[in-house]
């Protein structure tokens, strides 16, 4: 047996490059989304229900909570949208090299904050 191999890996004391970091968000985008379409499938069965549920929707789609539960679904969906044209430019060619894939990490993360900004005024704003 082996004795020095890790025990306890301690994740913290790991470091990423961007593109791995980009990455990773896009899995978990993808699972966000995943599970943010349950709720708007539920909140669009309630409004189909008749008018009592449509009513109820509005009235919960007012408060904080789900201003900001949308907001974040709308984030992930934007993000992996983002990241997904970065991938379809990478099944291309473009983009496969260490240094602009760093760049398009950079270019990823920022399109995606100016993206989720303007998402999250829309949401406010409604």
């Amino acid at each position: 047996m082996n004795s020095k191999r890790p025990v306890n890996l301690d994740l913290g004391k790991f470091h990423f490059p961007l593109p791995a970091i980009t990455s990773i968000l896009h899995r978990i985008s993808g699972i966000i989304i995943f599970v943010g379409v349950a709720f708007m499938l539920y909140g669009l069965d309630l409004t189909l229900s008749g008018e009592e549920g449509f009513n109820r929707v509005s009235e919960l789609l007012d408060s904080f909570l789900a201003k900001l539960i949308i907001w974040g679904i709308l984030s992930a969906l934007l993000y992996h949208l983002v990241a997904g044209i970065k991938h379809l430019f990478m099944d291309a060619g473009i983009g496969e090299d260490l240094q602009s894939g760093r760049l398009a990490a950079k270019i990823t993360i920022v399109v995606s904050v100016i993206l989720i900004v303007l998402a999250g005024v829309w949401v406010w704003a409604a």
